[in-house]
């Protein structure tokens, strides 16, 4: 009965970004970059409850069927709900509805490839009042404005604290960052004592923001003004709140590492190179707050909190799926920001492939490694300590595979990238093709 108890309070936290809302080739609202720094906040004080819960990000989806799943799962959950949603509002003009631009959504495929907004209030219609709390960061386009004035506000589910802001067309945006209202709602969390109440953490964030004139606030005022008196808002605490968001200052503890496992001819390079690269006090459990050095803070430059030291804790404490799609959400919007060639695109896949291996996912793990020792090597010596580490670490993790045919499929790449680097000690290129060539049950050519 304790166990069923506990299951039936279990929350849920759905982060879904759409497309980013551009103008004149500068970005007004980049939800990729905000879905990640939310993505940093301990799930508590997203929240405002200490209850075991669940987080799901969408960032980059094409089919709004895929969205609609994640959405009816997420109202499902018998607690707590926040759903947050960020990007580019748009019309279809022949039905006159709203919809929530998708990846790849245009005006002409809108109805087909962007998201009802309908089928937000109809999914959160059932759910029990006091539960769920919808948070929008949005840029309405020149199609939308007009019916969104008309309507006067953003029309949700009556069950549902709604709070956001969207930003009408025309403003210069606030380029690749993380947008204004977002990240001074991150700010309020990090910066109280006891965690407020949504509607506190939503007034304060609207003050901050600077946003431009004319911006729709949601709740308006005579929203506000309808509710009854003294009725708490929906996002009031259910559970311990959270002692912190975030602390001041951290300190120096490496990140993820290759402890506790043999090294086989260099996985030391990898491990050296990852610590480089993740700096930061490693929190004891996940749900400890990410701590920023002085100056660091999110608020300063737009830039969001370092993830990794969160990330490494999720791993360490056995949550590897949430570890896995949180570094995905980050290394998405390193892409989307400089490049699939970029030298942070190569570290994040670098953290993939690490996590890939604590989760003990040695098939996907070898082809991160096989992939980032080919990309190092496009552009550095064959002789650079991360090339050779890399390399290392997709030797070590292909062996460690026990499915012949993953083996068997991955082995042929790793080969020609150990046959590349002449310095490596040339028994760790023969134990490959021995191993491939039974695998393969014919002999692999020198």
């Amino acid at each position: 009965m304790h166990s069923i108890a506990v299951e039936q309070q279990r929350g849920h936290v759905l982060l879904i970004a759409g497309e980013a809302a551009v103008r004149r080739r500068t970005v007004q609202v980049a939800p990729s970059a905000n879905l990640a720094a939310l993505g940093v906040v301990p799930v508590p004080a997203l929240l405002n409850s200490g209850i075991p819960s669940d987080t799901t990000y969408l960032d980059g989806a094409r089919d709004p069927n895929t969205v609609l799943m994640r959405l009816r799962t997420a109202a499902a959950t018998p607690g707590p709900l926040l759903v947050y949603l960020s990007g580019r509002l748009t019309v279809d003009r022949r039905a006159r509805r709203l919809h929530l631009c998708l990846a790849g959504t245009t005006a002409a495929s809108v109805r087909y490839t962007g998201l009802p907004w309908e089928w937000l209030g109809a999914e959160l219609r059932d759910r029990p009042a006091g539960l769920t709390t919808v948070l929008l960061d949005l840029a309405a386009d020149k199609a939308a404005w007009p019916l969104l004035q008309e309507y006067g506000t953003l029309p949700a589910s009556p069950s549902a604290e709604v709070y956001g802001v969207v930003v009408p067309p025309g403003f210069p945006g606030g380029g690749n960052g993380v947008s204004g209202y977002t990240r001074h709602w991150i700010e309020q969390l990090r910066s109280s004592p006891a965690r407020p109440d949504n509607l506190r953490v939503h007034a304060l964030a609207v003050g901050a923001a600077a946003l431009p004139p004319g911006t729709l606030v949601l709740p308006t005022a005579h929203e506000l003004a309808a509710r009854p008196a003294g009725e708490p808002p929906h996002g009031t605490a259910r559970g311990p709140a959270p002692e912190a968001a975030y602390g001041v200052a951290r300190g120096g503890v490496p990140g993820p590492g290759w402890e506790g496992d043999a090294d086989p001819g260099g996985r030391e390079h990898v491990r050296e190179h990852v610590r480089e690269h993740v700096r930061g006090r490693v929190p004891d459990s996940a749900d400890e707050p990410v701590r920023e050095r002085p100056g660091e803070a999110s608020g300063a430059d737009g830039a969001a909190p370092d993830p990794r030291p969160h990330i490494h804790a999720l791993a360490t404490s056995g949550r590897h799926g949430e570890a896995a799609a949180l570094a995905q959400v980050w290394e998405e919007h390193v892409l989307r920001t400089h490049g699939h060639d970029s030298p942070e695109a190569v570290h994040w896949a670098e953290i993939r492939a690490d996590l890939a291996r604590m989760a003990g996912d040695f098939h996907l793990a070898t082809r991160l490694w096989t992939g980032v020792g080919r990309t190092r090597l496009a552009r550095q010596s064959p002789d650079a300590p991360e090339v050779k580490g890399a390399a290392a670490g997709a030797l070590y993790c292909w062996t460690q595979l026990k499915d012949r045919g993953a083996a068997a499929e991955t082995g042929p790449e790793l080969i020609r990238l150990l046959r590349a680097l002449p310095s490596l000690d040339p028994r760790h290129l023969e134990l490959a093709r021995q191993r491939l060539g039974l695998l393969s049950q014919t002999p692999i050519g020198r």
